[in-house]
C-alpha cells in the first residue's frame, strides 16, 4: 500500500467513524473564528469557547473589539493563557480587519499570514472552514496521528507535516480530514496515555502496529 492508499484508506474510516466531525471552536462568524484560534494556543477549545462569551458579550463586533483597551481584553481572555500576546494580537489583528478589509476576514492564505498571531495552522482552518478551500491544519492531533500512522516518516515540523500531506491527501479532503483527526486524537490515539490500539478503526492499516505503508 502506497501512502496516497493509504491515505485515501484513513479518509475513509475515518469518515465511518466521525461522520458529522468538525471545528471544536464555536463561532458564527469569521472573525470570532480568527479570535479563537488565537486563544486556543496551549488552550483546550472547551475552555475557549467559555472565555468568548464574555469577550463577545462586551466587544460584539470587529470594530469594538478593535476599539477595545487592551489591558481589558487580556483580562478577560486571561484563563486561556498567554493573556499578554493573546490580547494585543486579538487588537492587532481586529484593527487590521476593520481599516484595511471593512471588518472583513480576507479570503486570501497570504493575507492570513500577515494578521498578528496567525500562523499557517490558523490561516489554514480559515481557509478551509470559512471560505470551503482546500486545507490542511497541522495541529499536535494531526502530527502526531500523521506519524504514527505512517502518513509521514518521523515529521515533527508542522510546515513539513503539511507539505507531505498535501502530496497525498486530495485537496477536498484536507479540511474533514484534519477535524477527524482531532476527535481520533482525543478519543482513541492519545497523547498522555497508551494509545487505544484495541478500539482503533486504523489498527489493521497503523504504521505504529507494525504495517508498513
Amino acid at each position: 500500500m502506497t501512502k496516497a492508499e493509504l491515505a485515501l484508506e484513513v479518509i475513509r474510516r475515518l469518515k465511518e467513524e466521525y461522520p458529522d466531525a468538525g471545528c471544536t471552536l464555536d463561532y458564527n462568524e469569521a472573525w470570532k473564528l480568527l479570535v479563537s484560534v488565537r486563544l486556543a494556543a496551549q488552550c483546550t477549545d472547551a475552555r475557549v469557547n467559555v472565555v468568548v462569551q464574555d469577550l463577545y458579550a462586551r466587544y460584539p463586533t470587529v470594530e469594538a473589539l478593535a476599539e477595545g483597551d487592551v489591558e481589558d481584553i487580556e483580562r478577560i481572555v486571561r484563563p486561556c493563557g498567554l493573556g499578554r500576546s493573546k490580547a494585543r494580537d486579538i487588537s492587532g489583528c481586529m484593527k487590521i480587519l476593520k481599516e484595511q478589509y471593512g471588518g472583513k476576514v480576507p479570503e486570501d492564505f497570504d493575507a492570513l499570514l500577515k494578521l498578528p498571531g496567525v500562523g499557517r495552522k490558523s490561516a489554514n482552518l480559515i481557509m478551509g472552514d470559512v471560505f470551503g478551500k482546500p486545507a490542511i491544519v497541522t495541529d499536535t492531533h494531526c502530527i502526531r496521528l500523521s506519524n504514527r500512522i505512517g502518513l509521514v516518516d518521523q515529521i515533527k515540523e508542522p510546515k513539513k507535516v503539511e507539505m507531505a500531506l498535501w502530496k497525498i491527501v486530495p485537496p477536498e479532503e484536507g479540511s474533514d480530514l484534519c477535524h477527524r483527526l482531532v476527535y481520533h486524537g482525543r478519543d482513541i490515539c492519545t497523547a498522555r496515555t497508551k494509545p487505544h490500539c484495541d478500539k482503533c478503526c486504523l489498527y489493521d492499516i497503523c504504521a505504529r502496529n507494525g504495517v508498513e505503508p
